[in-house]
């Protein structure tokens, strides 16, 4: 296929994982977003990133010139209020400019849901996908329920529910039946429609093997994550009132909370079996989808650069505050003389007899406490006083990955209520200094895992901070 495919919402949840399928599948993309700078620098070499805006038909024409086949994936339920009415605007005007193109088809990713039992968040997600029915050009709308993958609107409420809370006092609309499917299935149905022989028009439901309840979904989440949890319903939440609970504990806005419930109200099940004739896919089932989400997670989680990730949080230079997914993270960068090799140098000599440059006594304490809780605590050392390589014990840490001169990153062994990692990187700064980039990262487990870090904070701030100041000492000290 020579011709451009059309992507909108490369930089939404869906949109950013279908994109990289796109370009491994070696299709010719062009990404369409209102601010391009945010997708630069994240797409292949080959895929255009040009200025477009749903809302802004004059910006149109241009993102589908030499187009055939447009995926769309905008979607307005943040918008504070009238978001109904944004979606119809932005789906005409979209309809609109791709007829005139000559575009000859569209897919489109909407929400499951029975005529009569649709909220107003879910009429308007199907309302849009008539809209492009009805331009004359052959669409193709998948409609799928929950969706599982980190970054999900109803995974992370689920997530942060279940983490945060050992008793969940929930609204009836937990009973509610769903039919959830991995976003790895839901990228592969949406390339495959590239290829579906379609004569005309049609909506596909798509979702994984098993119909449960969003309590059930919960109980699934908690037994992957090692976590005991009640469900309690109660009759007395209303929409409104369930959405400010949700703002307290989850990372949804109020108002985008409201939408969601009201979609959750009703079962979002697959109907009919078209999607098993017209594709040869079989999705998984709930416990696999959500077991790979979790993996995918973490090795994409271990894969981060987190010296990338704090700048793009601007010239910030210290963090505490900083959320990936369901971990926390404290970050803090240090700039020094000298080159990037005499920096790592004192990194990589931490622990054992050097120890961790700021209250070692505090490090001797901590690994009392965890000997007592039958932990490794503080006895094992180090194998080499002035070399790691992957699997090295350090003290109660273990070397999980390191570039010499570059990147180490330490995962701990001792007892805690979650996992944990320490990171340093190291990379050259203009003048012939190095940057340190610093990280500590947790990943809490339930409601004591988060008591535990922020309990904890003031004791980590210090050791963190003074941490990252010895290592600098340390690299100023070094023999040039």
């Amino acid at each position: 296929m020579s011709d451009r495919i059309l992507l909108t919402g490369a930089s939404g949840y869906v949109g950013a994982r279908l994109l990289p399928a796109l370009e491994a599948a070696g299709l010719r993309v062009r990404c369409m977003a209102r601010r391009p700078e945010y997708l630069q620098g994240r797409v292949a070499p080959g895929t255009e990133v040009v200025r477009g805006d749903v809302l802004d038909p004059s910006t149109l024409p241009a993102a589908f010139a030499g187009v055939q086949t447009a995926y769309y994936l905008v979607h307005a339920m943040g918008v504070r209020r009238g978001f109904v009415e944004e979606e119809r605007r932005g789906a005409e005007a979209f309809a609109l400019a791709a007829r005139q193109a000559g575009v000859r088809r569209l897919i489109y990713l909407g929400g499951l849901g029975s005529e009569g039992e649709l909220s107003d968040h879910l009429h308007s997600r199907q309302a849009v996908g008539q809209i492009l029915r009805e331009s004359g050009i052959v669409t193709l709308e998948f409609r799928a329920s929950v969706i599982i993958g980190s970054g999900s609107l109803s995974f992370e409420m689920i997530r942060a529910l279940v983490d945060k809370l050992p008793v969940l006092i929930t609204p009836r609309w937990v009973r509610s039946r769903a039919q959830p499917i991995g976003i790895e299935d839901v990228v592969a149905y949406l390339v495959a429609a590239l290829q579906l022989e379609m004569p005309g028009s049609t909506v596909v439901e798509i979702g994984g093997k098993d119909q449960l309840s969003y309590a059930e979904l919960m109980q699934e989440y908690a037994r992957q994550r090692g976590l005991r949890r009640w469900i309690v319903p109660v009759p007395v939440l209303t929409p409104w009132l369930s959405s400010l609970w949700l703002g307290l504990v989850t990372p949804l806005y109020a108002r985008v909370g409201r939408k969601l419930i009201d979609s959750l109200r009703h079962d979002t099940v697959v109907r009919t079996d078209l999607a098993d004739r017209l594709f040869s896919l079989r999705p998984r089932g709930v416990r696999e989808a959500m077991a790979r989400a979790l993996t995918n997670e973490d090795r994409e989680f271990a894969a981060t650069r987190w010296s990338d990730a704090l700048c793009s949080q601007g010239d910030l230079l210290s963090t505490g505050g900083l959320h990936f997914g369901r971990r926390l993270v404290d970050s803090r960068i240090r700039v020094v003389e000298g080159s990037a090799a005499a920096a790592f140098a004192p990194i990589e000599r931490i622990g054992g007899a050097v120890g961790w440059y700021c209250a070692n006594w505090i490090w001797r304490v901590r690994g009392f406490a965890d000997l007592l809780l039958g932990g490794p605590g503080m006895r094992r050392g180090r194998r080499d006083p002035h070399h790691l390589a992957p699997g090295d014990t350090v003290d109660f840490w273990r070397v999980e990955a390191i570039e010499p001169g570059r990147v180490l990153r330490l995962s701990a062994q001792m007892k805690l209520p979650g996992r944990a990692w320490l990171q340093f990187e190291v990379e050259r700064a203009e003048g012939g200094r190095s940057r340190i980039h610093q990280t500590a990262i947790f990943d809490p487990r339930g409601l004591g895992g988060l008591v535990y870090w922020y309990a904890l904070y003031p004791v980590h701030y210090l050791i963190f901070t003074g941490m990252l100041r010895g290592i600098a000492r340390a690299a100023r000290a070094a023999p040039r």
